[in-house]
């Protein structure tokens, strides 16, 4: 009898673990949720003037990329 109740000790830490995983997943969850917000997205300007300095693109396909989006 005396390990009966080091057996319920014992899935009294599994419980407190759990809860606390669950916790910090929701918290990290509801962070992240946040953060993802229209700031984060790149406006098509801003992409196209990326391309362009990645070299993924060269002027003349920029500028005539830019003068459409302006259109």
């Amino acid at each position: 009898m005396p390990w009966d109740g080091w057996w319920h000790m014992g899935w009294m830490w599994v419980f407190w673990v759990i809860v606390i995983v669950a916790i910090v997943l929701l918290a990290r969850g509801f962070v992240s949720g946040t953060r993802s917000g229209s700031e984060d997205r790149e406006t098509p300007g801003q992409i196209l003037k990326r391309r362009y300095a990645k070299g993924e693109i060269d002027k003349e396909e920029y500028e005539r990329k830019l003068e459409d989006l302006r259109r």
